[in-house]
């Protein structure tokens, strides 16, 4: 038997146990190692704030529609997982036992991966190389966000890039926009940890938006651009996009790949928005969203060059782990990040502990 947590009501976890299945030809059994809670995502779901909570997303027409049934459904959580091969099906060939591989499936002590279905899912089944560790390839999926906010924000070589929320997507943005040639990067962020990391990572300057202003920083520097080319929204708060939208220069690209929850208050369309003629791109690469680039980038071949930038050592992300909690601890993991966000980055669940 394996075993399993369901989120049954906002902030209440229920852990059951799950039947093994039997393995068919083209099946894979995986034993969890490692697993990341989403800070952003996961919570949404786990406070009750997420509209999944009143809606469901009906993807024929891209709406958010009413579920039909009122109630809190019960859900399992997750998409960050690595873990270990530990039995294969006759016909598989693509893995092996003791292989290393990322997932994007919920959290648990066990998971049967069918390859044929695999095949067509946007986060694929991925094999770590030797030297990508079991928390460098948590982030897998993170990484995958980063990236295709990045290329959503068509950095330019010699750009001056603004990266507000620094948990770990927004680091990963920070070190991506690096790669893509910012030549200048500004880290905001309101927790002192975030900003120390940032330091760590190459940011040109850190700003704790609740003493200094980005945007004024910015737009009053001598000999520089009035404000960011490209500025990266990664916080999910609407009083961050509102800043965000205050630093960019005239005409200049804000990206938003964060999950904002309910009304946009903060959020002053008819200042800096609407006269600097800005240019707001919402970065989604799931829920059937293609690239802006398809078909030469798709999901899968974003989540084989986050792998690529790992081994490479080109994106550093194992110092981005900043907890580690027993999986049969996980109602305790998600209130820690629920009441202590302060202190963390990346909190993971550890199965061997």
């Amino acid at each position: 038997m394996s075993q399993a947590y369901f989120l049954t009501a906002p902030r209440t976890f229920e852990l059951r146990e799950l039947p093994d299945p039997l393995l068919g030809p083209r099946d894979v059994r995986l034993r969890s190692v490692l697993s990341g809670i989403s800070h952003g995502t996961e919570m949404n779901l786990y406070r009750g704030t997420a509209p999944f909570a009143e809606k469901h997303f009906d993807r024929e027409h891209r709406l958010f529609m009413p579920n039909e049934e009122p109630g809190f459904r019960p859900m399992r959580l997750g998409y960050e997982m690595v873990s270990r091969v530990v039995e294969v099906g006759r016909e598989v060939r693509e893995v092996r036992v003791g292989d290393l591989v990322h997932t994007a499936t919920p959290h648990g002590t066990a998971t049967v991966v069918n390859l044929d279905e695999d095949a067509s899912k946007e986060i694929p089944m991925q094999v770590l190389p030797p030297g990508v560790s079991p928390e460098e390839g948590v982030l897998v999926a993170l990484i995958g966000v980063a990236l295709a906010a990045v290329h959503d924000a068509q950095i330019k070589v010699g750009d001056h890039v603004a990266i507000f929320g620094l948990g770990a997507i927004g680091l990963i943005a920070l070190q991506l926009a690096r790669l893509n040639g910012a030549s200048y990067l500004m880290a905001v962020d309101p927790i002192a940890k975030r900003r120390q990391a940032a330091e760590a990572l190459g940011a040109d300057e850190v700003i704790d938006p609740a003493e200094r202003d980005p945007a004024e920083m910015l737009k009053f520097r001598p000999n520089a651009p009035h404000g960011a080319d490209v500025v990266i929204e990664a916080s999910g708060h609407y009083a961050g996009l509102q800043g965000a939208l205050r630093t960019a220069h005239m005409g200049g690209t804000v990206v938003t790949l964060g999950y904002y929850q309910g009304g946009a208050t903060p959020v002053r369309l008819g200042e800096e928005w609407h006269h600097n003629r800005l240019q707001l791109v919402s970065s989604m690469a799931v829920w059937g969203c293609p690239s802006r680039y398809h078909p030469m980038w798709d999901r899968r071949r974003i989540s084989r060059t986050s792998i690529e930038l790992l081994e490479r050592g080109q994106v550093r992300v194992k110092q981005l782990v900043t907890q580690r909690f027993p999986f049969l601890e996980a109602p305790v993991a998600y209130q820690f990040i629920d009441d202590h966000p302060e202190e963390t980055i990346k909190v993971v669940l550890d199965y061997a502990l």
